[in-house]
């Protein structure tokens, strides 16, 4: 960084730090301890399409990597704005498991090059009562935030239940501090949309 971008107030982007990940289990603790929630077993990694043999090869490694050591295989979806969806499913106490998939799938594609395609990660929760959260890895800012979409057709945020697993969760996760970028993942795969 240079002297006319501290002065201009530029700043370089945060790295992605895929090893952040590995927190969301004792951030579930934590969760649960606070607002009732408990994994429920879903976690997915979405990235930009790419067309190319390159990249088929490298989601296929992927999935390949995955089928082996979960029960069922891996899922890969696309959602209506033409985004992939790689789900793992796991049994929900085995949140450390689904972890390690999701840091497969972002390492295997980071490390074949296609780490600006990575958009982020979903790790699904929910409430006794039926209530849904997300916690999402946002991949080119390293931060995490909560989604919690509320029951119902409508594409509708619980807004107060966000802002209190972002209280709940800032010494667990590094949480996005942007509001702004707490985007919403409407019909994202793994029960949240």
């Amino acid at each position: 960084m240079g002297f006319l971008d501290i002065l201009l107030g530029r700043s370089r982007p945060v790295a992605p730090d895929l090893d952040q990940l590995f927190g969301l289990p004792s951030a579930a603790v934590t969760l649960e301890a606070a607002a009732g929630f408990t994994p429920t077993g879903h976690g997915s990694v979405c990235f930009a399409s790419v067309e190319g043999a390159a990249f088929d090869d490298v989601r296929e490694e992927v999935r390949e990597l995955l089928d082996a050591d979960s029960e069922p295989p891996v899922e890969v979806s696309r959602d209506d704005y033409g985004y992939t969806w790689l789900v793992s499913r796991r049994e929900p106490d085995d949140l450390p498991a689904l972890v390690g998939d999701l840091h497969a799938v972002n390492s295997t594609l980071e490390g074949s090059g296609f780490g600006p395609q990575l958009l982020c990660s979903v790790v699904g929760f929910r409430h006794g009562d039926g209530r849904r959260l997300g916690l999402v890895y946002l991949y080119k800012r390293g931060t995490f935030y909560p989604f919690a979409p509320l029951p119902g057709d409508g594409q509708r945020r619980d807004n107060a239940l966000e802002l209190q697993v972002r209280a709940a969760l800032g010494n667990d996760l590094r949480v996005e501090q942007d509001l702004g970028r707490w985007f919403p993942l409407w019909g994202a795969p793994g029960g949240l949309g």
